[in-house]
């Protein structure tokens, strides 16, 4: 089993980008609140400028270029996928249906006659 590595930000410079981006999120709505005087259309803009500058904070620090890394990973990953046919893909959709319907009759019957057993013929408990 593979040991996880924890990743923590020691550099300066990468705690001040993080804590500038809490701020900018939190000035995003309290400009939001601010500018309802002015419009919706100042307090979206003031919301949206705010948290577009707090976005591109985050994506220069290295828990930012982190995430831009593992995103473009999964990118990748999702290219290798061998996806199913479409015929392939409801075969399989209706199997998994099938068995389910199966289960779940099979299930109730199981309810149905335990209750049965314990309720009529043990207990004497008719309804």
């Amino acid at each position: 089993m593979a040991t996880p590595q924890v990743q923590t930000v020691n550099t300066t410079a990468d705690k001040a980008k993080l804590a500038g981006t809490a701020v900018m999120v939190i000035l995003s709505l309290v400009a939001y609140y601010a500018l309802s005087k002015q419009g919706p259309l100042f307090q979206w803009l003031g919301l949206l400028v705010c948290l577009a500058i707090a976005v591109v904070v985050f994506l220069t620090s290295e828990s930012g270029k982190a995430l831009t890394a593992f995103g473009q990973d999964a990118v990748r990953e999702m290219k290798k996928v061998v996806w199913p046919a479409r015929r392939e893909a409801i075969q399989m959709t209706l199997y998994v249906f099938g068995f389910v319907f199966v289960m779940a009759l099979f299930l109730w019957l199981t309810d149905k006659t335990l209750e049965w057993v314990f309720y009529d013929l043990i207990l004497g408990w008719k309804k």
